[in-house]
């Protein structure tokens, strides 16, 4: 299994080298170009040497995008949980030679999402941190997902006060749908942290969070909603936090919920 430490020095590495050969196939090319005005390189045809610099990246940009799609194929396989054969596709995707800065990127977000899904936290959270330090361009959209990733593996890191830095710019930002519930989600779980409970089931907004809730996956939105069900009980709601437990309990088991977050126990002191 490839360490956080090695992918990112394969990654730091590869994208040095691609600068390199960018700006030396750019210098070429227009060398060869300017070959063709000067007279004293008459004898040399430029266009055929331009050619061959122009069929070298074609070559090179094929080896990218071949490397692009096998880290693709891996975001399916993770959410399958096919955790090997993703590690198989996204190691041998970062070990090949890519032209273009986005595919590497790329694959090293891919990476950190499946290092999270093996619940290896300190590496997504490495390998997150390396990519929100690249300059995105055309796939800046990738910084929102990616600072998700980091604030959740961080709060599995008790580290509460980089999640909040990791969160702090996302509320400023329009998120999509799947972003928002992933935030909320995570900013339930930082404040019950803090035991700000009344932020996490503000009154007249509350059924406005549960509806969120409700587009969620199963596993995560049971977690969601046991969070709200713990913050109405501590705000002297019980008649939101029976209710919402009772949500929660339907769609997974409370021993589970209570094993993953122990905080959520005294919802279920009976089962401790």
């Amino acid at each position: 299994m490839l360490s956080s430490a090695s992918a990112i020095s394969i990654f730091r590495r590869d994208m040095l080298l691609g600068t390199l050969l960018r700006i030396v196939m750019l210098a070429a090319a227009t060398a060869c170009m300017a070959m063709n005005f000067l007279p004293t390189a008459r004898s040399t045809d430029g266009t055929l040497l331009l050619l061959g610099v122009g069929m070298l990246w074609l070559a090179l940009s094929y080896r990218s995008v071949k490397s692009q799609r096998l880290a693709a194929e891996s975001t399916s396989l993770i959410a399958t949980g096919q955790l090997e054969e993703a590690e198989r596709q996204i190691e041998e995707a970062l070990g090949s030679f890519s032209l273009f800065r986005a595919t590497k990127m790329l694959t090293l977000h891919h990476l950190a999402l499946l290092r999270h899904a093996q619940k290896r936290w300190q590496d997504a959270a490495d390998l997150s941190r390396v990519l929100l330090k690249q300059r995105l361009g055309t796939i800046q959209s990738l910084a929102r997902p990616n600072r998700l990733l980091l604030a959740d593996s961080l709060l599995e890191l008790n580290d509460v006060h980089g999640a909040y830095l990791a969160l702090a710019d996302l509320y400023r930002e329009r998120l999509s749908l799947g972003e928002a519930t992933n935030l909320l989600l995570i900013q339930l779980d930082y404040e019950s942290r803090l035991g700000s409970w009344e932020t996490m089931l503000p009154r007249g907004a509350a059924y406005k969070r549960v509806q969120l809730t409700e587009l969620m996956p199963a596993a995560s939105s049971a977690r969601a909603q046991a969070f709200l069900a713990l913050a109405a009980k501590k705000s002297g709601r019980d008649d939101w936090a029976d209710w919402l437990r009772a949500r929660a309990e339907l769609l997974a088991d409370p021993l589970t919920l209570m094993k993953d977050r122990p905080v959520l126990s005294e919802l279920w002191p009976a089962k401790t």
